[in-house]
């Protein structure tokens, strides 16, 4: 059984541990990929000149704090025409390369590497289910346990069930274990939904 909010305490780990390797780590990925990101921008605009490189939402964070969320754009930028994926969008939707962006996020503490994803402003009814659990008291996360069970094929109600579950397992080895799985998950394109 999970435990409702109202009980819900951070560790240590949570506490002082997490925030810390969350810069560690994301300092460390955005000096490895730089290279493969400034390819990626240029690729992308190349595919739309003079579009915007980056596609900006907001999504709630944490404590149900609305953010602007960055991702490489995967979308055609012409106005009035139905919603239509780039050439260069559909390779990187399918990789999950369009969500490298948010590695600052992580850096600058609006995220964590592991968390509940962040979700739309319009996702209210999955906001409010991940409240019963203390989910909305977590840094949203580049990846999660409801990722790594689904991603974008889940509903609404299994979503916030996953991340109340995150919410009260959360530990370095769990984080560890989202990770790891996440990277299979990526290379084997599973659970991404239509792109």
């Amino acid at each position: 059984m999970i435990n409702a909010a109202q009980g819900r305490k951070a560790s240590f780990y949570e506490k002082y541990i997490k925030r810390l390797l969350d810069i560690l780590l994301s300092s460390l990925f955005i000096a490895a990929l730089s290279p493969l990101l400034l390819v990626i921008a240029l690729a992308v605009w190349l595919d739309e000149p003079g579009q915007a490189v980056l596609f900006r939402q907001e999504r709630f964070g944490r404590y149900r704090q609305p953010f602007t969320m960055v991702k490489f754009r995967t979308m055609r930028a012409e106005e009035g025409a139905a919603p239509q994926v780039t050439r260069i969008g559909c390779f990187l939707r399918r990789t999950s390369l369009d969500e490298l962006p948010q590695l600052f996020h992580v850096w600058t503490g609006k995220m964590s590497l592991v968390g509940p994803r962040p979700l739309v402003l319009a996702e209210e009814n999955v906001i409010r289910e991940r409240g019963r659990y203390g989910a909305n008291d977590l840094r949203p996360g580049l990846t999660g346990w409801a990722q790594i069970h689904g991603r974008s094929t889940l509903g609404p109600a299994e979503k916030a069930r996953y991340d109340g579950e995150y919410a009260a397992r959360v530990s370095f080895l769990f984080d560890c274990r989202c990770l790891l799985v996440t990277v299979g998950k990526v290379l084997r394109q599973e659970g991404i939904g239509n792109v």
